[in-house]
């Protein structure tokens, strides 16, 4: 456990059975976790699978006040996408939940579990767009620009 809240950034997605249902938990569940705190959350994106197979994803950001350590944290999250139903039989295939630490305050870290800032948070809008909603200081203009030919669209 981390002695000083630190914020960590989480990208959350699901396109299999109510995917808008399981982001909306998922939200509260990772909001939820031990020594966790909700800072912010951004509004649901519907979105088209960029390098994933499937139905439209339905995305989200929630920035978090954690005292986790990173890899703490990774496996919280990993043990809600297991509870979720998730599956892993390829790369990329649809899924139940995805959770996703993008950025964990301003750690870099490259080890075989975990590698911070993800490495491709840049080149995806699904991550971008509610990003931008809720830390635009993260976020350039030029990033945008770089993934608008990615399909995704603000809900509600």
């Amino acid at each position: 456990m981390s002695a000083t809240p630190v914020m960590a950034c989480v990208a959350l997605g699901a396109n299999l059975g109510d995917a808008v249902a399981m982001v909306q938990q998922a939200l509260r569940d990772v909001t939820s976790l031990p020594d966790t705190q909700l800072f912010k959350a951004s509004s649901l994106y519907r979105s088209a699978p960029y390098e994933a197979q499937g139905p439209d994803f339905i995305n989200a950001v929630v920035l978090v006040q954690t005292q986790l350590s990173p890899l703490a944290l990774l496996h919280a999250l990993q043990a809600l996408e297991l509870q979720s139903g998730r599956e892993r039989p390829f790369k990329n295939a649809p899924r139940t939940l995805d959770l996703d630490l993008i950025f964990y305050g301003d750690l870099s870290l490259d080890t075989p579990e975990l590698t911070l800032p993800h490495p491709r948070w840049h080149e995806r809008a699904f991550v971008l767009q509610p990003l931008a909603e809720v830390w635009p200081e993260r976020v350039s203009a030029v990033q945008l620009v770089a993934v608008q030919h990615q399909a995704i669209q603000r809900m509600g």
